[in-house]
């Protein structure tokens, strides 16, 4: 009778964590008007994705790592999983997507609104998440 209480505790601990692992993951969201954004910067201008870069080691390289493959040095401290930007989910989304998940965050991710107010420097900031595809 005991390892059957143990067995049925055990069971509604997983189903109880596999739903708070789905609900982490469950899918971001834009508003439909900061998704078709455009991106008002050059993406190929040298001083911009020197700013970028520089905002990126600031701000972003401690969780997404120095290449955006989600190993930086916090990453492991995160619940929510951390997206690789290399990769085609992440390089699929519109400048506009970028912008607004950066600007305002979401559970673990901070939103930088604050921290950078010039909204052309975050732009620049999609810019250099850009170049970081494979």
């Amino acid at each position: 009778m005991k390892i059957k209480t143990l067995l049925i505790l055990a069971s509604v601990i997983i189903f109880i964590s596999s739903f708070t692992l789905i609900s982490k993951i469950e899918e971001w969201k834009v508003p439909a008007a900061a998704s078709k954004a455009k991106n008002p910067t050059d993406l190929k201008d040298a001083e911009g994705i020197a700013t970028g870069k520089a905002l990126y080691a600031k701000h972003c390289k401690s969780c997404h790592g120095t290449k955006g493959l989600g190993d930086g040095t916090k990453a492991g401290e995160i619940e929510t999983p951390m997206p690789d930007f290399s990769k085609p989910a992440t390089q699929g989304q519109t400048d506009g997507d970028l912008f607004y998940k950066t600007k305002e965050g979401r559970d673990d991710m901070p939103g930088f609104g604050k921290k950078i107010t010039d909204d052309e420097e975050i732009w620049l900031l999609v810019n250099f998440m850009r170049g970081l595809k494979k």
